[in-house]
């Protein structure tokens, strides 16, 4: 690769997010060094990956149990859950076959 394409990558691992400074930008990276984030990450894709039809049929209903689940162990608030359904619905075509997908958007939502 020249130069000219990886200095953006390398200048953006190195920027934080500007609506929470001091996280970085590529802080799902954190996940290969942060034991407590690799051990939250296995527990989002057991629960996703072990009944994925069923998570996949929650979302279509709007919620349900495995869903449920899936977002108590990413951490995801509460009160985000409705919106966050709905844009689990309208993304649903993106996780169809993709259930890693699935868990690093429930991973996000968590924070």
């Amino acid at each position: 690769m020249r130069p000219a394409l990886i200095l953006p990558l390398i200048l953006a691992a190195c920027t934080t997010d500007p609506t929470n400074p001091g996280v970085p930008v590529f802080a799902p990276l954190a996940v290969l060094t942060d034991p407590a984030l690799a051990q939250k990450r296995g527990q989002v894709e057991i629960i996703v990956k072990s009944d994925y039809d069923a998570i996949r049929r929650d979302i279509g209903a709007g919620g349900g149990p495995v869903l449920t689940a899936a977002m108590d162990a990413a951490g995801v608030p509460y009160q985000d859950r409705p919106t966050r359904v709905i844009q689990l619905q309208a993304n649903s075509g993106l996780y169809a076959a993709n259930p890693s997908a699935l868990v690093t958007a429930l991973l996000v939502y968590g924070g």
